[in-house]
Formats: structure tokens, C-alpha cells, sequence
């Protein structure tokens, strides 16, 4: 079966009746009213990759425009009045607190202005999930902001990009999808970004929302979603973000069979102010990593245990005595979301028990 720019529906009925368009207009310009707003800013990553030599798996993250991007979407300028600002050219491997905080002053800039319905964030795949957590905690909006990228570069056979940027823009510039906080759109699924996961090295379902699921579906261009996030993001945040682009440095360390203090010692020495635990199992490690962690908390850094299982949830004082340690419990945030928030927790308090009270609210 050939796919058409338009799909030709025949109604059983003697005669051919009904032409709908594959890329359909958004809710306001079916409504005869002026198309919503989005700006997208953009990142780099592999949703902008090239590849060298056509056929090739190698590429160069980041190296098309968002102009480019735009243009490669077909029926993108339907949804939306699109505009497009590049704030990085880079792989997200290489994200930084100094892009972190240029992209987030933007966004809150962008989204203050009357007239825009919502923000698009091209990124890359890589630290998408922090990025995209880390603008819950900072961004002052309840319009939508949405994080978008690829699993293949944009001149790939196949390339996942372009109908990733059309859904996306497509949320960003609905209503509905406002007041859910910070949203990563990939392969039709609607993801919090609080709760997505990359789980894939190459697949383009690499993206999974493990504890709660996706809140929402989007299928060429219609968002559809399932429940709203209950967790405390954008407005009802207290972390700050005008004029920082640096936070307090926390480490992970990885628990694995027979590891001991030297990674816990190499953080102090580092400067850190906090640790993150990827414990095994209910966020646990050695006698020797743990009795590190512990001694590590005595000079003053926070420890917050999490696990690197990827579902459940990592509770206080189960296998591991939190309220003697002194510890934090990571709830059901992954190592590397539980350090965005470790860092913008320690922007306010060193107190266990408000950080603590931090990672049950967030």
C-alpha cells in the first residue's frame, strides 16, 4: 500500500467519498482562527546529525541548522507560526551547566512573551532525560515546553527525525498539553520528563517512562494524553535560575561486586558537595563502598542512595539505615536525575531532612 500525501478513505456505499490530509492543521487553524506560536530552540544532537558518506553508520551530531530541521519536517508549518533559534551545536554527550543555563534564561524569556504557545528544544538523545528534568525544576511556565531528538541522523535511511519534530511541535502548540511540566516527545509517545528513560543504544523505541508510563500518545500531529503529572515542576518550583549557570558538583558512584571506597575518596578529593549511590538492588552496596558513603557524610556531603535496577522504588531505612547513616533516599529517580536534583537542592539547603522532603516532592 502507498502512502500518499493524502489518504483516500472509500465509504462502501456505492461511491468514493471522503479525502482527509495525512499532515492535518492544528485545532485553531481548522477553527479558522491564526495558527499558535511555537519557538524552537535548538541544541544540536542527532536529530541535526550528518552523516559523512551516504549509507554510512558514523556521524557528525549537531552539524544541520534549525532552519534545516524545519524545512526537512513536511506539513510542519500547518501546526504552527514556527521560528527557530540555535542555542548549541553539539551531541548531548557533551551538554554542560553553561548550556543548561543559556537554554533555560531563553526558554523562561521565550515563554513570558504573550503570544507564544509553547517552546520545541531539539537535543540529543543521550542526556535528553536530564535536560529535560532539569528544565521541570527551573522553568517558570505553564505553557508547554517539549524536548525532541533522533535515534538516526537526519540523513539516514528511515531517519526518525522529522516526524519526531512534527509531533512535537504539534504538542507544544496545544493547549491541553500546558500545566503537565517539561515533555519529551519520541516515537508517538508523550513522556514526563521527569519519569523518561533512554533504554536503547539504537532502537527508535529507546524511550521509556518505567514507574508511571507515557501521559500521552501523538499520532501525526494529534496528541491524545492519560493523566497528568503529580509531581511538583515548573511554577510550583522553588529552585532558582536566573543568572546561574553552575551548580554544586555531585558525583556518581556505581556499586558493583567486590567495589570499594576509592571512587567515594576520588569524589571528595574532586570537590564535591554530594554523592549519588547507583546502588544495586534497593539502592545498596558493599560494607566497604557504604562504610565510605558514611565517612563521606561525616565531612559534610550529601549522600542520596538511588539503584541502577530501573524500575521500583529505592524507600528509606529498608536495607540500609538511612536515619543513622544520614542519607537521603532517591525514591524512584534514576542516579543521574536524582544528581540534577542533589545539585539544585543544595543551591538551598544542606539539610537532610529538606532534601529528603526534595526527592518526594519532585
Amino acid at each position: 500500500m502507498k502512502r500518499l500525501n493524502t489518504i483516500v478513505r472509500v465509504v462502501m456505499l456505492g461511491t468514493v467519498t471522503a479525502v482527509a490530509p495525512l499532515y492535518p492543521q492544528s485545532a485553531a487553524a481548522q477553527a479558522g482562527g491564526a495558527l499558535p506560536k511555537v519557538v524552537i530552540l535548538a541544541t544540536g544532537g542527532t536529530i541535526a546529525g550528518v552523516q559523512p558518506k551516504e549509507g554510512e553508520p558514523g556521524y557528525k551530531a549537531g552539524s544541520l541548522s534549525v532552519d534545516a530541521l524545519i524545512k526537512g519536517a513536511p506539513g510542519i508549518e500547518k501546526l504552527a507560526q514556527l521560528s527557530g533559534e540555535q542555542i548549541a551545536s553539539i551531541g548531548s554527550q557533551d551538554m554542560n551547566d553553561e548550556v543548561w543555563g543559556k537554554l533555560a534564561r531563553r526558554a523562561n524569556e521565550v515563554l513570558a512573551q504573550p503570544d507564544v504557545t509553547g517552546v520545541v528544544v531539539t537535543h540529543g538523545t543521550d542526556t535528553m532525560e536530564e535536560t529535560a528534568f532539569f528544565l521541570g525544576l527551573v522553568v517558570r511556565s505553564d505553557k508547554p515546553v517539549v524536548l525532541v531528538g533522533s535515534m538516526r541522523p537526519a540523513t539516514s535511511q528511515s531517519a526518525d527525525g522529522p516526524l519526531n519534530l512534527y509531533n512535537a511541535v504539534a504538542v507544544a502548540a496545544d493547549k491541553d498539553a500546558g500545566g503537565r511540566g517539561v515533555l519529551v516527545v519520541s516515537n508517538d509517545d508523550i513522556h514526563s520528563g521527569r519519569d523518561v528513560h533512554k533504554t536503547h543504544t539504537t532502537a527508535v523505541q529507546t524511550f521509556v517512562s518505567f514507574n508511571r508510563g507515557p501521559i500521552g500518545r501523538v499520532y501525526y500531529g494529534k496528541p491524545r494524553y492519560f493523566n497528568m503529572p503529580a509531581h511538583r515542576h515548573t511554577t510550583k518550583s522553588e529552585f532558582p535560575v536566573a543568572g546561574t549557570t553552575s551548580y554544586p558538583r555531585v558525583d556518581i558512584v556505581y556499586a558493583h561486586e567486590g567495589v570499594d571506597g576509592t571512587m567515594v575518596k576520588a569524589a571528595i578529593a574532586s570537590g564535591a558537595k554530594g554523592i549519588v549511590l547507583a546502588g544495586v538492588g534497593d539502592g545498596n552496596g558493599t560494607k566497604d563502598l557504604i562504610d565510605a558513603l558514611a565517612a563521606a557524610r561525616k565531612q559534610g556531603l550529601v549522600i542520596v542512595r538511588s539503584s541502577h535496577v530501573g524500575f521500583g522504588i529505592v524507600r528509606r531505612n529498608l536495607e540500609v539505615d538511612d536515619d543513622a547513616l544520614g542519607f537521603v533516599a532517591a525514591m524512584d529517580l534514576n542516579p543521574q536525575k536524582a544528581r540534577v536534583l542533589l545539585r539544585m537542592a543544595l543551591t538551598l539547603s544542606t539539610d537532610i531532612k529538606v532534601i529528603q522532603r526534595a526527592f518526594e516532592d519532585y
